[in-house]
């Protein structure tokens, strides 16, 4: 395959991946451990999703990073609106500093 043929590849390829940084409040870093522990598994089985991975950091005890690939966004947007997304979000909102950062992204 050559350069145009993997640009134009790249180009209609409809994955989207997701990639978000947590900050845990002081605190409540096993919260937010165990809401993406509890999170991933039903996350895993939807249709669209094709991966979704939990990290934690290695320098700092309450920072959580979450990488996920989706179909396409009709996907992931389904995704967001299934009660176990809906929950863990609500849940987020009391557990983590609002510095959060998330890309909603497309390869290149």
């Amino acid at each position: 395959m050559n350069a145009v043929e993997e640009d134009a590849q790249l180009a209609s390829d409809p994955t989207l991946d997701l990639f978000a940084t947590l900050h845990a409040r002081p605190g409540r870093a096993d919260e937010v451990r165990r809401a993406l522990e509890t999170v991933r598994a039903p996350t895993r089985r939807e249709p669209g999703c094709i991966a979704f991975d939990c990290f934690a950091s290695i320098r700092d005890a309450d920072e959580f990073c979450i990488h996920s690939r989706w179909r396409d966004l009709a996907a992931f947007e389904r995704h967001a609106a299934l009660p176990h997304t809906v929950a863990f979000l609500a849940q987020m909102h009391d557990l983590l500093d609002p510095a959060l950062r998330i890309a909603l992204a497309q390869r290149m």
